[in-house]
């Protein structure tokens, strides 16, 4: 059985994957307008400019969950195991930046919108690692 498949880089996401690779979450910024944007693209979403330039810059990983889907058939290779597999939709602090990624802990895990979670990271494979969720406990 193929295991989970992983990210491929290109050229406008290598250094977001390779800091994922060293446990670090980066966000890219247009060096036009300075917003934050996930993921960058051919046009900054922002200013519209057309041949934007980014720069990535760490953020802290912690956001507020705005929605959440609990998935229980795999249409990709590689997930059966890890079904059923709860994908949150993550605003993160430093702006209106959203990130979509598994939620460790099982489909189970007590959620609303507007829970707190921080990043942590999954291996898969050597020197390849992708961001994910973990609930942060209610004070």
């Amino acid at each position: 059985m193929p295991g989970r498949p992983l990210p491929v880089a290109d050229d406008l996401s290598a250094s977001f994957w390779a800091a994922a690779a060293e446990h670090r979450l980066v966000i890219a910024r247009c060096f036009r307008c300075n917003e934050l944007t996930h993921p960058p693209d051919l046009v900054c979403p922002h200013c519209h400019h057309t041949d934007p330039q980014f720069r990535f810059e760490p953020v802290s990983g912690s956001g507020t969950v705005c929605s959440w889907t609990v998935l229980h058939q795999s249409f990709l290779p590689g997930f059966d195991d890890d079904l059923p597999l709860l994908l949150v939709d993550v605003r993160l602090d430093e702006g209106d930046v959203r990130l979509i990624g598994r939620l460790l802990g099982g489909a189970d895990a007590a959620l609303r919108a507007g829970s707190r979670v921080t990043v942590t990271f999954e291996d898969l494979a050597p020197g390849v690692a992708i961001p994910a969720f973990a609930l942060v406990p209610e004070a």
